[in-house]
């Protein structure tokens, strides 16, 4: 072959990672947001097993944040192209598991196969994204991954709600073998890469890049992100039932104002960075998180007497406040490591991004089951408005106000040590720039970029 055929291949083969990647990885936002809806249709015909029924849910959700970090060691040693491939079948096999189940148990197997597997798709495709595009178009893969995360976690609870009423519970994973399916056949295209030289044996996972304490600081954002916005996002319509006895229909359509940014926000923030030159992706992490502080303290305005039409402009600043960091992220973070180290860096991304989404919703149940046992004296009742019985309103407007209060304190101590991390190691240049010297020495790799 040529050297100009070769050249017209690789590009053709470079051009494919973004959809393809994007494609795989917009049913792992959608299975962890989207797959409790299912849970009556799963429970009337599988058996209503609290513990195994809280499984199909956590049982995606546990291995998805626990196996990022160790698919980012393996991704280093044999390479990114075979990591998402891998990933992508694996998730395959667990999701006809769970499809065919006939027992809760094993469609909890699918689910924790499932999870597997699409922790390999994420940390294999967003360090292929990484490693096959620079600069510009760099930037725009990540903001396309940021909306479709976004898009994802925004549609995941309307998208399988549609399909358990269009064709019952066992679309909803049906449709995420299909993808996977495809991901499986688009990844034999896939531009091959080189595995990690720098062979550290003995060790399953690589925390290494925490030692560059940018890394560090872009690391922390998603989990400040994750605090002030997730468990909302989570629990509000709960919130909603309890103190305004609002059904779910109602709730679902006033929780468009709290996802419709998710969906614009990601590409503005690109667009901002790359547009206006006085306007760095640490400004936007800043804004952001001011957006998460004040939208939660609005949150307050939620009581049994006031009219649910004062939370709209809460709810767009954290939907704003979530989604504008959503591009920048990835970027930003694995251009501040070296190329080799692109897997391990995605992973333990990723590990914190998602590991801490699952800690901070556990907190939050607790914390609110904890406030209402100790403010309701029948503890039945305190259980049943935990779940959204409107029975105890103001009980639970109480106990809501001091959470979201709880949530702005920590969302801002977070901020803050970001903040600190990025001003100690503040450096010269771009990320792109000091991307270019990482690659040619490792060794700078604990130094910062700004």
């Amino acid at each position: 072959m040529s050297n100009n055929a070769q050249h017209v291949s690789g590009n053709r083969s470079t051009s494919i990672v973004t959809p393809v990647v994007l494609l795989a990885v917009f049913v792992m936002p959608i299975s962890i947001s989207g797959t409790a809806i299912a849970l009556p249709a799963i429970a009337a015909e599988l058996g209503d097993s609290p513990a195994a029924l809280q499984w199909v849910v956590n049982g995606f959700n546990i291995p998805f944040a626990l196996f990022t970090l160790i698919w980012g060691a393996v991704a280093d040693r044999v390479g990114y192209k075979r990591t998402f491939a891998l990933g992508a079948l694996i998730s395959l096999v667990g999701s006809a598991l769970s499809v065919l189940a006939s027992h809760l148990l094993i469609l909890d197997a699918g689910r924790l196969l499932a999870g597997v597997g699409g922790a390999a798709i994420v940390t294999g495709g967003t360090a292929l994204l990484s490693t096959t595009h620079s600069g510009a178009k760099r930037a725009k893969a990540f903001a396309l991954l940021g909306t479709v995360v976004g898009l994802g976690l925004a549609t995941g609870p309307t998208t399988s709600g549609g399909l358990v009423a269009l064709v019952g519970w066992r679309g909803v994973f049906a449709t995420a073998g299909v993808i996977s399916i495809t991901a499986v056949i688009a990844s034999v295209v896939l531009p091959a890469d080189a595995a990690s030289v720098a062979r550290e044996r003995g060790k399953a996972i690589d925390f290494s890049p925490l030692r560059n304490r940018y890394f560090l600081s872009i690391a922390l954002v998603p989990v400040a992100v994750a605090l002030g916005y997730v468990p909302i996002l989570t629990y509000l319509p709960v919130a909603l039932s309890a103190v305004s006895g609002m059904d779910a229909g109602r709730a679902g359509l006033l929780m468009l104002p709290l996802t419709v940014p998710v969906l614009i926000a990601p590409a503005l923030a690109s667009m901002l960075v790359h547009r206006v030159q006085s306007i760095t992706p640490m400004i936007i992490f800043n804004v952001a998180m001011a957006a998460l502080v004040v939208g939660d303290l609005g949150l307050l305005v939620l009581g049994p007497e006031r009219p649910v039409q004062l939370l709209v402009l809460p709810m767009l600043l954290l939907g704003f406040g979530f989604g504008l960091p959503l591009g920048l992220i990835d970027a930003e973070a694995l251009a501040a490591v070296p190329t080799n180290k692109s897997g391990a860096a995605a992973g333990v991304l990723n590990f914190l991004r998602l590991g801490s989404e699952a800690v901070v919703v556990a907190a939050y149940a607790a914390f609110m089951t904890a406030l209402l046992v100790a403010g309701i004296d029948n503890s039945t009742d305190a259980h049943r408005a935990a779940a959204g019985w409107d029975g105890a309103s103001s009980a639970y407007a109480a106990a809501f106000h001091l959470v979201v209060i709880a949530m702005s304190v920590l969302t801002l101590i977070l901020a803050t040590l970001i903040n600190l991390l990025h001003r100690s190691h503040r450096r010269q240049g771009g990320g792109t720039a000091q991307r270019q010297q990482l690659d040619t020495d490792p060794d700078i790799a604990t130094v910062s970029v700004s």
